[in-house]
């Protein structure tokens, strides 16, 4: 019996390490990704709604670091801070490389909207929150 508790024990934990390793993040919404050798829990905008809607309205504190933005293809992106309360860090990215960054100043420091645009067609953008 024992030997039957320590093995279920083992297995417990070996099961609690590979299901919470990969995602560490206290919003279970979000996901880990690695950016320049550094974690960080991102929420995923994969459709045009998410794309739109983005981070803005959203102020701190928040449970996660910022938004990935998963595009279906390459195109120059344009980012604005309309309604952002945040300010953020623009990661340009083409096939899971990084091509590029940007600054975007919230709206409630810029009292104008500010839009940033990538220098080439890329597929993924992350925002993280500064």
């Amino acid at each position: 019996m024992k030997k039957f508790l320590f093995i279920s024990f083992i297995l417990a934990v070996i099961t609690y390490f590979f299901v919470f390793k990969n995602n560490q993040c206290q919003n279970n919404q979000a996901k880990t990704y690695s950016i320049n050798n550094k974690n960080y829990c991102l929420l995923t905008a994969s459709n045009p709604e998410q794309w739109e809607r983005g981070l803005m309205f959203y102020k701190k504190p928040v449970d996660f670091d910022g938004m990935i933005f998963i595009f279906p293809d390459k195109q120059i992106r344009n980012f604005w801070n309309k309604n952002t309360y945040l300010d953020l860090d623009i990661y340009w990215s083409k096939d899971n490389k990084i091509v590029g960054k940007s600054f975007l100043l919230s709206i409630l420091k810029s009292k104008t909207i500010v839009t940033v645009n990538s220098k080439e067609k890329v597929d993924r953008v992350v925002e993280l929150i500064k």
